[in-house]
């Protein structure tokens, strides 16, 4: 994706130059290392029909790979229920964890290209943060991903959770507004 090792993402470059800067004195933090940040994004999609088609499992892997530009790990089934035709040990999932450089490319392209191509967006809501300053969010189709061909695989649904290094949902929220993700607006006024 970039060409020379030494170029940072873009994200990334403007976390340390502008959104760093930002959050010290409005959080009255003394040390930059001490600063809010991402620690790393969780990228999850449940296959539970891979049970029954293997070429599901292997359509999905490569969609996800090309979405994350890193190779998921398989999930497997920790146990058996017999109305789903799951047993222990089947595979019924995908995970992938991205950290660093990676990390910032895709929140870069998430907040910028995909988040705005979903149908009737008009935000993400406010109330998807944990009480530690985590955020989730799911996407009900994999194909607003630009890199995804439509019709191979059809649509499956996406589990999104960026985790922060602060337990303030509060200082979470602005540190997510201030790196591009686009919050639902308040219509009160």
């Amino acid at each position: 994706m970039r060409m020379a090792k030494d170029t940072k993402p873009r994200l990334r470059k403007k976390y340390e130059d502008e959104i760093v800067e930002k959050l010290l004195p409005e959080y009255k933090i003394k040390n930059k290392l001490a600063a809010p940040k991402v620690m790393k994004v969780a990228v999850n999609m449940g296959l539970g029909e891979a049970v029954k088609n293997k070429e599901v499992l292997d359509l999905a892997r490569e969609d996800l790979a090309k979405i994350t530009g890193q190779k998921p790990s398989t999930q497997l089934a920790r146990i058996s229920v017999a109305s789903f035709g799951v047993r222990a040990g089947n595979p019924v999932g995908l995970k992938v964890t991205l950290r660093g450089d990676r990390m910032y490319d895709f929140l870069d392209r998430f907040f910028s290209i995909v988040l705005p191509r979903l149908r009737d967006f008009r935000g993400v809501p406010l109330d998807s943060f944990d009480k530690n300053g985590n955020y989730s969010f799911g996407v009900r189709e994999h194909t607003v991903f630009p890199e995804i061909e439509l019709g191979k695989l059809g649509s499956k649904g996406l589990e999104i959770t960026i985790v922060t290094n602060i337990d303030d949902v509060d200082m979470s929220k602005r540190l997510l507004e201030l790196m591009g993700m686009p919050f639902v607006k308040d219509d009160l006024g």
